[in-house]
């Protein structure tokens, strides 16, 4: 199945090891993928509870006035 503006890259031993994406074509497929990428690469970061990062964000308003 050819999908336009989306080229893969195979090994010697026809298994997909990359892909070309027309980002003029595809930009909103990308932006997500990418969002994706980012997500899994930061699941291992220690998280910060809701109420905290509210509470620091109220208190730098209040700072600027």
């Amino acid at each position: 199945m050819a999908i336009k503006g989306v080229q893969f890259f195979s090994d010697s031993e026809g298994k997909k090891t990359g892909v070309l994406i027309d980002l003029r074509r595809h930009r909103r497929i990308w932006e997500d993928l990418y969002d994706t990428i980012i997500a899994e690469s930061r699941k291992s970061e220690p998280r910060v509870p809701w109420k905290e990062v509210k509470g620091r964000l109220v208190a730098k308003q209040r700072r600027r006035g």
